[in-house]
């Protein structure tokens, strides 16, 4: 069982940054693949980004690619998204999930709002 946290959301404005958290619970957190996926307003939940268990490689949407970059550090649990040169269409609830799967993503956290003002 995995239970995740995220933090770091809020409003910034067009051109701005953010970084994202997830902290997990657990001592496996270093098994899982972990990604990172949003669901903006009236639309269904989609993939932006994921991370192997080492953290040695990484995937992401064409939509943010360039700009979003996703990391992790074992010794704390935690994985990240830094997001940067934030647009309007980035506004969404960001969650975070675990899975031992790159492709299956067993647990989630309760989301983040990401707000960008044009």
């Amino acid at each position: 069982q995995v239970q995740l946290v995220e933090s770091g959301g809020g409003l910034v404005q067009a051109g701005g940054s953010l970084r994202l958290s997830c902290a997990a619970s657990g001592r496996t957190f270093s098994t899982y693949f972990m990604a990172w996926f949003r669901q903006p307003p009236g639309k269904e939940r989609e993939f932006v980004a994921t991370i192997n268990s080492s953290g040695g490689s990484t995937y992401y949407a064409d939509s943010v690619k360039g700009r979003f970059t996703i990391s992790r550090d074992n010794a704390k649990n935690t994985v990240y998204l830094q997001m940067n040169s934030l647009k309007p269409e980035d506004t969404a609830v960001y969650y975070c999930g675990a899975g031992k799967t790159v492709v299956t993503f067993d647990y989630w956290g309760q989301g983040t709002q990401v707000t960008v003002s044009s």
